[in-house]
């Protein structure tokens, strides 16, 4: 499928690229939704993809980039009031994941410049999974994170869920999953989901200095690294029927019912359908 129709993006989202204004060979990525907790909108994840697919051929001198959202926060989730432009229907449902959500974060994880992620407040539903496409993940200690879509009646995407468990283990996916169990950052911490945890008002310059610290190595053998690493990683693989019929939840009143709920602001009520 070529295209499918979506919601008209938020006129504020977007995801910016800048160099490090004091640190050469390292840049600064910024995801930006204003009033939204930094909430990805589909024009963001097809911005994501575009700076990432390539990045290390284009920029060859790029040491590493720091992913942090805009206003002292991460990313609170996908851009949920644009949700029922797609999600009802099990086609721009796959259309969505498969070739809009999927292939940004597999940009983020093939990209061979090392990514840090700058962690501030929430790390939810989307923005854990562009969190844990990074290389290395600092957390702030009011810092929380989880995916609970359960809530909002669907699941999680399988290569979404697959990049997930990668970093933080099937047994965690599971609860933060079954239970729409937020973390907070010592238990991340803790299940190995990020590398350290600081005070909220130290997060921008700890990220700062791994930066610091990457980009004082050898470009070569950071890239170099990655690519290995990419390779010892467990692998998941979904066959064609078995997307299908991950997908076929899309028409459910369920997934209507939680969707509609969370716009509405109120509690779903679940039947089970």
């Amino acid at each position: 499928m070529s295209s499918a129709p979506f919601a008209t993006p938020a006129p504020t989202s977007s995801v910016t690229f800048a160099p490090h204004p004091e640190l050469a060979g390292v840049a600064l990525l910024t995801l930006s939704n204003p009033g939204k907790l930094n909430a990805v909108s589909v024009a963001m994840w097809q911005r994501l993809r575009e700076i990432f697919d390539g990045l290390a051929e284009r920029e060859p001198a790029l040491r590493c980039v720091v992913v942090r959202g805009e206003g002292g926060c991460f990313v609170s989730g996908g851009d949920i009031e644009e949700f029922p432009a797609f999600r009802f229907d099990a086609a721009r449902l796959r259309h969505f994941h498969e070739q809009v959500v999927g292939p940004a974060l597999d940009a983020m994880y093939r990209c061979d410049v090392p990514l840090v992620a700058q962690i501030e407040r929430a790390c939810v539903g989307g923005g854990l999974e562009i969190a844990c496409q990074c290389d290395l993940r600092i957390a702030g200690a009011s810092s929380r994170f989880g995916a609970p879509i359960a809530r909002l009646g669907f699941p999680m995407a399988p290569d979404e869920l697959a990049g997930v468990a990668r970093v933080a283990g099937l047994a965690t996916a599971a609860e933060i999953l079954l239970e729409a169990r937020l973390l907070d950052a010592p238990t991340a911490a803790q299940r190995g989901l990020v590398h350290r945890v600081v005070a909220d008002d130290a997060v921008a310059a700890e990220a700062e200095a791994t930066a610091r610290r990457i980009a004082a190595g050898a470009p070569r053998a950071a890239r170099l690294n990655k690519r290995t690493l990419r390779r010892v990683a467990a692998q998941f693989h979904f066959s064609e029927a078995e997307r299908a019929e991950l997908a076929a939840y899309a028409g459910g009143p369920d997934h209507r019912e939680g969707i509609t709920a969370f716009i509405e602001k109120r509690p779903p009520q679940f039947t089970g359908q």
